[in-house]
This record gives structure tokens, C-alpha cells and sequence, in this order.
């Protein structure tokens, strides 16, 4: 069955179609989730509601904005990002020893195997150092823009500049439209 059927069953709540769709996916959507929130059962929870949430919003999913992968992608980053900002997370995590805090990405060869799942790491590693650095710290490391603007001490602008541009020479490498 092609992606753009299964999509389509999928929005008509087929559920064969939902586990396929979950077996494709799973693996890599769980890397990008885990990368922000450093535990991997809370990343197996925020992967199942991600794909609960796609489920019954799968009606706001349209092909022409964009292919299926990264609007899930895209739920499934915001839905890492407010389980880190959760009142719950915040509180477990206050005890933990500082190995937490490391930054886990110092360079694109740090990216862990499941994230890497994706195959981003080597299209990544061909981006220019300041591409480099704002699609870490947006992407793997669950930054906002305004966080990655104190981080990299940029004015916020240029963050948005920045990962405009670095994502679009992203799909240039990836001959993506």
C-alpha cells in the first residue's frame, strides 16, 4: 500500500492502517522524543500519546502542507517539549545527579542510535557549523528559539533566519520540496 493510501486510511480511522503507520514510524519518532526527554519510559508514554493525538486529529493532517513524517514529527517534538515543561517532570527530575544536565549533542556525531533512526545524522553532518548548531538545539535538544537565542547569544531573528534556511538547505540535500 503507498504512503499516501495508508494516510488516508488512517484519517478514516482504519486501524490496520494505524499500526502500520506505528511500526513505520515508532522507532524514530521515540528517538526524537527521547533526545528531549533523556528517560525512556517517559518517551515510550509521550511516543503512545503522540500517536492517540495524531489518531484523533488526523483530520487536521493535510498532504498538501506537508508530508505525514513531519507532521507527526512535529507532534511528536511539541509533545516532548510540554511533558519536559509538565509540573510532574520538573519535580522528578530535581534530585537527579548533574550527568543529567550534560549537553548529550555536542557535535552531530553524539546523536544517539535511535535518533539516528531517521537517518538524519549524515545529512545533518553535511550543514555548514551554524546550521549545525540550531538544528540541535531546536530539533534534538528541544530548545525554543528563544532559549537557542540566549544559548547561542543571537538575537532571536537570526534564530528564525537561521533554521528557515538551515532546514531548507536541509531538504536540499535530501531533494525534498
Amino acid at each position: 500500500m503507498q504512503l499516501e493510501e495508508l494516510v488516508i486510511k488512517f484519517q478514516e480511522k482504519d486501524e490496520k492502517a494505524f499500526e502500520t503507520l506505528y511500526n513505520m514510524y515508532s522507532q524514530s519518532l521515540h528517538g526524537v522524543i527521547y533526545n528531549i526527554v533523556r528517560d525512556n519510559a517517559i518517551a515510550e508514554e509521550v511516543m503512545q500519546d503522540v500517536f492517540i493525538k495524531a489518531w484523533n486529529n488526523s483530520s487536521s493532517y493535510s498532504a498538501k502542507k506537508g508530508r505525514f513524517f513531519t507532521w507527526i514529527l512535529n507532534i511528536s517534538r511539541n509533545a516532548a517539549i510540554d511533558k519536559t515543561r509538565s509540573k510532574s517532570f520538573k519535580s522528578k527530575k530535581k534530585n537527579l545527579d548533574a550527568e543529567f544536565f550534560v549537553d548529550i549533542l555536542e557535535t552531530n556525531e553524539n546523536l544517539n542510535q535511535k535518533t539516528n533512526a531517521i537517518g538524519i545524522k549524515k545529512f545533518v553532518g553535511k550543514l555548514a557549523k551554524k546550521c549545525k548548531d540550531v538544528i540541535e538545539l531546536l530539533y534534538f535538544k528541544g530548545y525554543t528559539q528563544k532559549e537557542a537565542s540566549e544559548k547561542l547569544e543571537m538575537p532571536i531573528g537570526t534564530i528564525k533566519t537561521r533554521n528557515r534556511n538551515c532546514i531548507n538547505e536541509l531538504r536540499n540535500i535530501l531533494q525534498v520540496k
